[in-house]
């Protein structure tokens, strides 16, 4: 038997086995927009078409993952990770035979249950798997890796399609589901909360508002926020969230302990989490496009060129995570924002004839920053949890992330994108205005150099709110997270009120 909180003799294993499990899931959101002239062309999918079956899978997995990760703590974290794995490798072969639009709709979203499944349960079951002396260099592997499926996600889907086609990028998902379904039988011990009642209303308020304000977040930046779809559909989301947010105070046994948010370290953890992730999608989003259509660098290149971002980010994890018990989280999320400010300061001044050696300074920098930050501000978050609600503050975690994310893209995208039409000048024909690749597309060295010299400026605005996002966010360390958190699920083994905190088994 294993008490929950305490070293698990296999717990380096089952971090393997849970680092497996995370990547499939990062790197499977990053590699679809590769495929997309495929799919158009193969499964003779439209612009419209191509837009659900890139949103299905945000849908559903970030819309539930508060709810699948309310479902683990009272049913089993060891439980729904296998549940999700199953799903997600069977909706991943389902994927890769789609016929036709319809097809690969369902199979994405189908996916994005089987993600929001297993996403909760990563972080969860690290939490009762480690002790306090273990945790946070544990935390900031898991970080590592999230970091890694990100950046690897372009150049393994594309090294697949050049080789193996479209239904490539989903069938790679299925033996390396097997796989750590396989790891987490053998390896991985079941946790769950204390017996309580379900909170139903809370589960369908909680699900219909998420999805809601997902929906209008990713949609926005093509449809525009006036719109019923969008800006109508997000004052719904949010209409519905308070309403939530009302349920669960009243609530004797609510989803998520609201109360919680009067926890400085986790108000200043969600904050932080969020704002990180809202800095990297936009600074990730403009990078892509810099390496791919400034620089020129094909897929494969291009994903290796932002390597020093994940290589710096691994290390200073570990850095941070043996820094973390001196310091505090305080500290290293404060001083991580601040370097990752420095950062897009560097990446501010590039233009289109700087090369790479500036944006690599930049990235390692950049690394630097997130590598001491994230790990800090997962384990304020985590901390700050009580055990019996691991699954829910890991879902928590995974919620601002990819709400950030999406408010990242959104937000800086359309930032990048109206900065790109404004710097061209009145007499660059109409075709090229719309983005950086139709004016590389138009075949014009005038045009071409005009659009790159556009997209470099409007980044460099875009940058510039990256820093000033990332400055807010260590504002928001200084001011929220206790100056040393000592006492906390991340630092120390989860304790009850007189009965076990969570039922395990070997």
């Amino acid at each position: 038997m294993h008490t929950p909180g305490t070293a698990h003799p296999r717990r380096w294993w089952i971090l393997g086995a849970l680092c497996l499990s995370l990547l499939v899931l990062t790197i499977d959101n990053t590699v679809l927009n590769l495929a997309i002239p495929a799919l158009m062309r193969d499964v003779g999918a439209g612009p419209a078409e191509i837009q659900w079956i890139i949103s299905a899978y945000t849908l559903s997995f970030a819309g539930l993952l508060l709810t699948a990760g309310g479902l683990s703590d009272r049913f089993g974290r060891k439980r729904l990770l296998l549940i999700g794995l199953g799903m997600f490798g069977a909706a991943s072969l389902a994927a890769s035979l789609a016929a036709n639009p319809a097809q690969l709709i369902i199979g994405r979203a189908a996916m994005g249950v089987g993600g929001c499944l297993v996403m909760p349960s990563t972080l969860s079951i690290l939490i009762t798997v480690f002790d306090a002396a273990e945790r946070r260099r544990a935390i900031a592997v898991w970080s590592s890796v999230s970091m890694a499926g990100v950046l690897a996600g372009p150049s393994l889907g594309g090294y697949l399609l050049d080789h193996f086609g479209w239904g490539s990028v989903f069938l790679i998902n299925v033996p390396v589901a097997a796989l750590a379904m396989l790891a987490a039988l053998v390896l991985m011990p079941e946790s769950t909360a204390p017996a309580r009642k379900p909170d139903v209303p809370g589960v369908l308020l909680c699900t219909v508002a998420m999805v809601s304000i997902v929906w209008a977040i990713i949609t926005a930046p093509d449809a525009g926020w006036g719109r019923p779809d969008t800006g109508g559909v997000l004052g719904f989301g949010l209409l519905v969230l308070a309403g939530f947010v009302g349920w669960e105070l009243r609530a004797l046994h609510p989803m998520l302990p609201l109360r919680i948010f009067r926890d400085r370290d986790f108000s200043g953890g969600t904050l932080s989490v969020m704002l990180l992730a809202f800095a990297a999608a936009g600074m990730m989003l403009a990078l892509t496009q810099y390496v791919q259509f400034v620089l020129g660098y094909p897929v494969f290149e291009a994903g290796m060129a932002l390597l020093p971002f994940v290589a710096s980010a691994a290390v200073c994890n570990l850095l941070g995570a043996t820094l973390g018990r001196k310091l505090g989280n305080r500290t290293l999320v404060a001083a991580g924002m601040l370097v990752t400010a420095a950062g897009f300061a560097i990446l501010r001044t590039i233009g289109p004839d700087s090369g790479y050696p500036l944006l690599g300074l930049a990235l390692v920098i950049m690394g630097l920053g997130a590598g001491l930050a994230t790990p800090a501000a997962v384990t304020a978050l985590m901390g700050a949890i009580p055990p019996e609600y691991a699954g829910t503050g890991s879902a928590m975690n995974s919620t601002l992330s990819q709400t950030g994310s999406a408010l990242g893209v959104a937000t800086l995208g359309s930032l990048l994108a109206a900065g790109y039409s404004a710097g061209l000048a009145p007499e660059v024909p109409g075709t090229a205005r719309a983005s950086l690749a139709d004016a590389l597309a138009t075949g014009d060295p005038r045009v071409i150099d005009a659009g790159r010299a556009a997209f470099t400026g409007a980044m460099s605005t875009t940058m510039l709110t990256g820093a000033v996002l990332s400055g807010v966010a260590a504002v928001v360390a200084i001011t929220l997270l206790r100056k040393k958190t000592v006492k906390s699920t991340a630092d120390t083994p989860p304790v009850g009120d007189g009965r076990p905190a969570e039922r395990a088994a070997a």
